[in-house]
């Protein structure tokens, strides 16, 4: 592990300004970028020592507010540990955020963020890997299939609804990927069944995607998370081997 520089940085979008979080080697120099998109609580201690380890191996990492047209971070206060069973209202706040941010506003963002990161002579040429959390597992796959030239892997740790009835379902993106993909399931997350990641693999098949989906067994919905209940330790270092491993194939 290197020494770590961490800073905030302002990123003009189409619609605004996007606060976020920059982690990179603190040589100065450019190393491979990473995008790391949030899940739902946003921004905060717990997400800016991930993007730090993250860096630690070697990556210039990126980790912005995708909930800016909100405001900045933090945009819901939260408490040190997230638990909403505990105050119902944290849903009740973060909820009306979390759906007001549609494919078409996210597809905008992205190209903001690989642009910004094309820019920044912290981050070396060439496509980009992502990792994504929750609800950042989808906005990695939606990157990935928006932006294939852009995106060389992408990873996604507990993410729900990748496989809905909608006509924007993530998984009908599949056809438009080029990156390799490494999908870590939990297999007690109801807002992705086994059924669910069955359909969502043979659809990455179908397509020819580089891909691996496997299923974390006695893990929860949210398990790299160390400030929230779903926690799990075990979980969580198998991620972080699976994504170094994913990142390493893509950079070497």
């Amino acid at each position: 592990m290197t020494a770590v520089q961490g800073t905030d940085v302002d990123i003009t979008t189409e619609d605004g300004v996007a606060d976020a979080y920059l982690a990179h080697p603190a040589d100065g120099l450019p190393h491979p970028g990473v995008l790391l998109y949030q899940d739902a609580f946003g921004i905060r201690p717990h997400l800016k020592s991930m993007a730090d380890r993250l860096a630690g191996a070697g990556y210039t990492v990126l980790l912005p507010n995708v909930f800016y047209r909100s405001g900045r971070t933090p945009v819901t206060e939260l408490p040190e540990f997230i638990d909403p069973s505990a105050d119902p209202t944290i849903w009740q706040r973060i909820m009306p955020i979390m759906m007001s941010l549609t494919p078409e506003l996210s597809d905008r963002d992205s190209a903001a963020y690989l642009d910004w990161m094309a820019e920044s002579p912290l981050v070396a040429d060439g496509p980009v890997g992502i990792t994504g959390y929750c609800m950042g597992a989808r906005l990695a796959l939606r990157t990935a299939a928006a932006f294939p030239d852009r995106v060389a892997a992408a990873g996604g740790f507990h993410g729900g609804r990748m496989v809905t009835d909608d006509a924007d379902s993530p998984h009908l993106l599949a056809d438009r990927v080029t990156a390799e993909l490494y999908f870590g399931f939990a297999d007690q997350d109801q807002s992705m069944t086994e059924d669910q990641i069955r359909t969502f693999q043979e659809a990455l098949d179908a397509a020819g995607v580089r891909n691996t989906c496997e299923i974390y067994r006695g893990a929860a919905h949210g398990y790299t998370q160390a400030d929230t209940p779903s926690y799990s330790a075990e979980a969580d270092e198998r991620h972080w081997a699976a994504l170094l491993d994913l990142l390493k194939r893509t950079y070497a």
